[in-house]
C-alpha cells in the first residue's frame, strides 16, 4: 500500500483562484464545477492558501465583495509532495479533519490536489 504515491492519484487539473479574486467569483466557480474548496495560488502558481464552501458559507453573504485572501486559510494550511504515500495523505486527513490535501513541490508550486474520494478511489484500486 506504501508504494501508491500522491502523484499517483492526485487531481491534477485543479481549478483555483488567486488571492484578489472576489469570494463570491470563488463561490460560483465552486458551485458550477461541483468542488468544495479552490486552492489559492499566486500567478507564478505558488500555493498561498485554501478557500472552502464551507468558509464562505460560514462567514455569510456580506463578504462576496471581498477578496478571497481575507477569508482563505492560510495558518493552517496543510500540503504534501507528489512522493507522499498514499497512506500518509489519509493519516494527514484523519488526524486532522481535512477533506483535501494541495499536492505541492519544494517551492510550493501547485502540482495537484489528494481529496476524500481520490483517496477512497486509491485504497479501492488496491483490493480489486
Amino acid at each position: 500500500m506504501s508504494n501508491v504515491l500522491a502523484e499517483n492519484i492526485m487531481i491534477k487539473n485543479v481549478l483555483t483562484i488567486g488571492p484578489e479574486g472576489k469570494i463570491a467569483l470563488a463561490r460560483l466557480k465552486m458551485l458550477r464545477h461541483g468542488v468544495g474548496a479552490l486552492p489559492v495560488i499566486k500567478e507564478d502558481n505558488t500555493l498561498v492558501g485554501i478557500l472552502t464552501l464551507r468558509d464562505i458559507d460560514f462567514a455569510g453573504r456580506d463578504i462576496m465583495d471581498l477578496p478571497v485572501k481575507d477569508l482563505m486559510t492560510k495558518d493552517r494550511l496543510m500540503t504534501a509532495n507528489a512522493k507522499t504515500p498514499l497512506t500518509k495523505v489519509a493519516d494527514i486527513m484523519i488526524r486532522y479533519g481535512f477533506q483535501r490535501i494541495p499536492i505541492v513541490d519544494e517551492e510550493r508550486k501547485l502540482l495537484g490536489l489528494v481529496t476524500q474520494t481520490v483517496v477512497i478511489r486509491g485504497f479501492r484500486a488496491l483490493f480489486e
